[in-house]
């Protein structure tokens, strides 16, 4: 069953374009990844502090996987000291 993962991020003051730089680059090999049917990342319109990966997976095994990957470790470990709160990770499915 396909799954879907919605991860918020909301940056320290002056830390916004460092996010975003290493959102993009952990999207690339995270694509690449079996199981990886998509992965996006957003920065919301009224909060230029506040950005979201979605992802996209084939099912919760493949996304286990992926947060075990070096590329991932590493994100995770960078963005960590660049946000204000915990990184906030939501596994959901599709309702309709």
């Amino acid at each position: 069953m396909e799954f879907f993962i919605f991860v918020r991020f909301h940056a320290r003051p002056g830390n916004e374009a460092a996010i975003a730089e290493a959102l993009a680059e952990v999207l690339a090999p995270t694509r690449q990844e079996p199981g990886c049917l998509a992965a996006n990342a957003f920065r919301a319109l009224r909060d230029a502090q506040l950005f979201f990966i979605h992802s996209r997976w084939k099912d919760e095994a493949a996304f286990e996987r992926h947060a075990g990957l070096p590329h991932t470790v590493h994100f995770l470990e960078r963005v960590e000291t660049l946000i204000d709160h915990a990184h906030d990770i939501v596994r959901t499915e599709l309702i309709v």
